[in-house]
């Protein structure tokens, strides 16, 4: 295998997924209690990747302090910093000078495993490739025309359908690329093979997981759980039933009458119940209380997050330092979101964003979304959108 090291473009900030960026960037949201990032260092670290350059930029100490110098994940990571956010082609040249003569680059903000990248054949080629994959909405994506095994073309969110293969955005290069780069990476990546360089197409049937909009979290976190190992290192009081692929750390308490079915990952320091119900795809981080009697299903709730007693969470994502006390009920149904002014109708219940303070019996109507740091009084029904430090009285 010819390739030993990697960029990973994380400069972004991932405004469509505001409330979950305004204090980190995109790649550092959880999926299944890790950072979406941290799946992509691992799936290199295990194709024996190890030499790792991070393009950082928007609160990019976020990612420094997570990752340090990689030795926790067995890889070295390289700083290298993108002043201005002007695209990933300008991202991509931060990392001129510091590159093999052969490198991958990847997107710091997909969820992929290391079959995604070693299934492809994209390690064994001694060109320039692109790994590319069959999507059922290529709306959002760059979508690829290849003739015979070679990129031909990229049309960026095509209005009529052309193909139905994505570019993922992760990449084989050669030192070459550098000349052609401008702010925009497909830009010069089409400049390149229009002077006749040769771009050769590889096909992924792994995973590879884009995070666009913030109910997106949800799907990520229902997939990755699939594959969570069912690991118990926290305590389970009496009457308790666990049923199905579930994780619980240390320190973590499953008070009597509870019942978790997976697939399920709960931190460590966690306390769950009495009588509550945990229900799949959920995953609920470190230092979160639950309180009696609650049911929580399909949902993301990160660390330090509170909810009291008699409460109902459906399809629901509470980010850091979160606090709903008794009788908060999420509700999920079909709803029409704005975000960045496109109308997305989802099934989706509430996104809290960090260190909200939510009163006693608050109800949220689908689709809802809570800003940051907000305060909301007791016995308020809230819909649509509530901006950053709103009181709600």
């Amino acid at each position: 295998m010819s390739f030993k090291q990697a960029v990973v473009l994380a400069a972004g900030e991932g405004e469509r997924l505001r409330p979950f960026t305004a204090s980190k960037p995109k790649v550092m949201i959880k999926v299944a209690n890790k950072p979406i990032m941290q799946y992509v260092v691992e799936a290199l670290e295990r194709n024996g990747i190890r030499r790792i350059i991070f393009v950082v930029g928007y609160k990019k100490e976020k990612i420094m302090d997570y990752f340090e110098d990689g030795k926790a994940l067995g890889v070295e990571i390289d700083y290298v910093f993108q002043k201005h956010l002007l695209g990933t082609g300008d991202a991509l040249k931060q990392a001129e000078g510091k590159t093999d003569d052969k490198f991958l680059v990847l997107p710091g903000d997909n969820v992929i495993q290391a079959d995604t990248i070693s299934d492809s054949g994209l390690l064994d080629i001694d060109e320039n490739g692109i790994l590319i994959k069959a999507h059922n909405d290529v709306s959002k994506y760059g979508v690829v025309t290849v003739e015979n095994g070679m990129i031909k073309d990229i049309i960026e969110k095509p209005s009529k359908e052309i193909s139905n293969l994505v570019n993922t955005g992760i990449y084989a290069f050669e030192q070459g690329i550098f000349a052609f780069l401008d702010d925009d990476l497909i830009s010069g990546l089409l400049s390149m093979i229009r002077r006749g360089n040769r771009v050769k197409a590889c096909e992924t049937h792994g995973a590879w997981l884009d995070a666009v909009y913030p109910w997106d979290i949800l799907s990520l976190n229902g997939i990755v759980l699939r594959e969570n190992p069912a690991e118990v290192k926290g305590k389970i009081e009496r009457g308790v039933t666990i049923d199905g692929r579930v994780t619980i750390g240390k320190n973590s308490v499953i008070r009597a009458n509870s019942y978790v079915k997976g697939p399920v990952i709960i931190g460590e320091n966690c306390e769950i119940g009495p009588n509550a119900c945990i229900f799949p795809s959920t995953s609920i981080g470190n230092d979160v209380t639950i309180g009696a009697f609650t049911e929580i299903k399909n949902s993301v709730l990160t660390e330090m997050v509170k909810i009291g007693s008699f409460s109902a969470i459906q399809d629901s994502i509470f980010d850091t330092g979160s606090y709903a006390e008794g009788g908060f009920i999420a509700r999920s149904e079909e709803a029409e979101i704005e975000i960045g002014g496109e109308h997305r109708r989802v099934k989706v219940g509430a996104m809290v964003g960090e260190y909200c303070e939510i009163g006693s019996n608050v109800i949220a109507y689908p689709g809802t979304i809570i800003g940051n740091r907000c305060r909301i009084k007791s016995m308020k029904e809230l819909s649509g959108r509530i901006p950053d430090g709103s009181l709600v009285v």
